[in-house]
C-alpha cells in the first residue's frame, strides 16, 4: 500500500507543489528533478515514479520552480537555483515522519540532471544514488562531477546524438561508482516502443541496489 500525498513545499520564500508517494516499507526516497518545460505532471517521470514504486522505492515529484518563475525560459536553465530547490525538498523530506531515515537518491531529466549531480556531490554521504534520464550531466560543475560520491547512472538514447558525447564526457569526470547506459533506438525522450520501460528498470535496479542494506556474513 503507498500513502501518496499532494505536499507544499516552502522554499526561498515561495510555496512548490510535490507528490510524495511512500510504499510501505520503502527501502529509500528518489527526489525528481526535471527537465526544462517540464513538471512534476511529467508523463515520462510518472511513469519512471511508478515502477521505482513498484520496486518498494518512494517517490517525490516536485515543481523546482513556481509557474511565475518557469514563464521566465532562462530560470530553466538556472542550474545554481534548481539545485538549491532540491536540496530543500531533501531536507524537507527528510523532515517529514514518513520519509525520515529513508536513504535518498536523486533522478534528473535534460538540465535536472545537473542539478541532482551538485546537490547530490553537496549533500556528499547522505546522497545514496542518482540516474540521469537522457541528461545533461556535462552542465554540472567540473568540482561537482569531481566530489560527487553517490553511485550515478547516466541513461541515454542510443540516437540522441551530441548528448551521448556529452554525457560521455561528464561520465568521464566522475570519481564514484557510475554506469554509462545506451538505450538502443531510443531519441532524446524515449518515446519509442520499449525505450522508457528499458530506462525504468535500469532505474530501479540501480536504485533499490544501492539503497538495500548490505548484508552481513
Amino acid at each position: 500500500m503507498n500513502t501518496s500525498t499532494l505536499v507544499h513545499i516552502p522554499v526561498d520564500g515561495v510555496t512548490v507543489e510535490g507528490m510524495l508517494d511512500i510504499p510501505e516499507h520503502a527501502l529509500g526516497l528518489v527526489l525528481f528533478a526535471h527537465g526544462s518545460g517540464s513538471s512534476r505532471h511529467s508523463p515520462r517521470n510518472n511513469y519512471v515514479a511508478g515502477v521505482l514504486r513498484e520496486a518498494g522505492v518512494g517517490t517525490l515529484l516536485m515543481d523546482l520552480l513556481t509557474p511565475e518563475e518557469d514563464r521566465d525560459v532562462a530560470q530553466r536553465f538556472n542550474i545554481g537555483l534548481l539545485t538549491q530547490r532540491l536540496l530543500a525538498a531533501a531536507r524537507w523530506a527528510h523532515g517529514q515522519p514518513i520519509a525520515r531515515g529513508l536513504p535518498l537518491g536523486f533522478f534528473g531529466a535534460s538540465t535536472g540532471a545537473a542539478a541532482a549531480i551538485e546537490a547530490a556531490a553537496l549533500l556528499g554521504a547522505d546522497a545514496a544514488a542518482v540516474v540521469s534520464r537522457g541528461g545533461r550531466p556535462d552542465l554540472a560543475s567540473r568540482t561537482a562531477l569531481a566530489n560527487v560520491s553517490a553511485p550515478t547512472l547516466l541513461l541515454v538514447g542510443g540516437w540522441d546524438d551530441g548528448v551521448i558525447e556529452l554525457n560521455q564526457q561528464a561520465y568521464d569526470q566522475l570519481a564514484c561508482e557510475k554506469g554509462l547506459g545506451i538505450v538502443p533506438g531510443a531519441t532524446h525522450l524515449f518515446e519509442e516502443p520499449g525505450t522508457l520501460e528499458q530506462v525504468a528498470q535500469q532505474a530501479a535496479l540501480w536504485f533499490a541496489g544501492h539503497f538495500a542494506p548490505i548484508p552481513h556474513a
